[in-house]
């Protein structure tokens, strides 16, 4: 919890010593929400967001090595989208979500197609295990009738790890060197740069 909110005081003050107009907290209209990425974010940044999200421990059974984490990713996403498209109930707030979850997973499907080629077997394989891992978690919630406790379900799912994006990124690109440490980024133990 500690290293999120350092992740985003460290945006916000990396915004802010580097010129750029403070971030909107609130969407002032209805057009396509800007990401990080798409605003042009600084080299200094992605560094920190990615020594941040590298040093967070992923939760119990997420895989460490970056093709199978995109896999497991996409899978829990794919999951809960499914999960959202079960329901006759859904508001138009579910329906974004699930709009941009769709996104968020062609994201992170087309990184494991740019990467195919490049895995050994060993980590195809293990891709293939993480997404019927996080495939199945979703399986007892679909299998619901009540479909109250579907939607209860699908309005719980908190996202996924920061590393998700990172590793996608790192996927596509074939960036194979270590991911940046929190030192080397320029941050404390916390994720809170360091004095100079």
């Amino acid at each position: 919890m500690r290293l999120r909110l350092a992740a985003s005081l460290l945006v916000l003050t990396l915004a802010v010593q580097s010129g750029a107009a403070a971030p909107a907290f609130a969407q002032q209209d209805d057009g396509p929400v800007v990401t990080a990425r798409d605003a042009g974010e600084s080299v200094d940044a992605l560094r920190a967001r990615e020594a941040i999200a590298y040093e967070t421990p992923l939760p119990r059974g997420a895989p460490e090595q970056d093709y199978p984490l995109v896999a497991w990713c996409a899978a829990l996403v794919e999951g809960h989208i499914a999960l959202g498209r079960s329901l006759t109930s859904a508001d138009d707030l579910d329906r974004d979500i699930i709009r941009l979850g769709g996104l968020e997973a062609a994201d992170f499907r087309d990184a494991l197609r740019a990467g195919q080629s490049r895995q050994t077997p060993a980590t195809l394989a293990a891709a293939r295990a993480a997404e019927a891992d996080a495939a199945a978690k979703w399986v007892p919630l679909q299998a619901q009738e009540d479909e109250r406790a579907r939607s209860e379900a699908f309005g719980l799912f908190f996202g996924l790890p920061g590393r998700c994006e990172h590793a996608a990124r790192r996927v596509r690109e074939n960036i194979t060197t270590p991911p940046v440490t929190l030192d080397q980024a320029g941050l404390d133990e916390v994720g809170v740069p360091k004095a100079e």
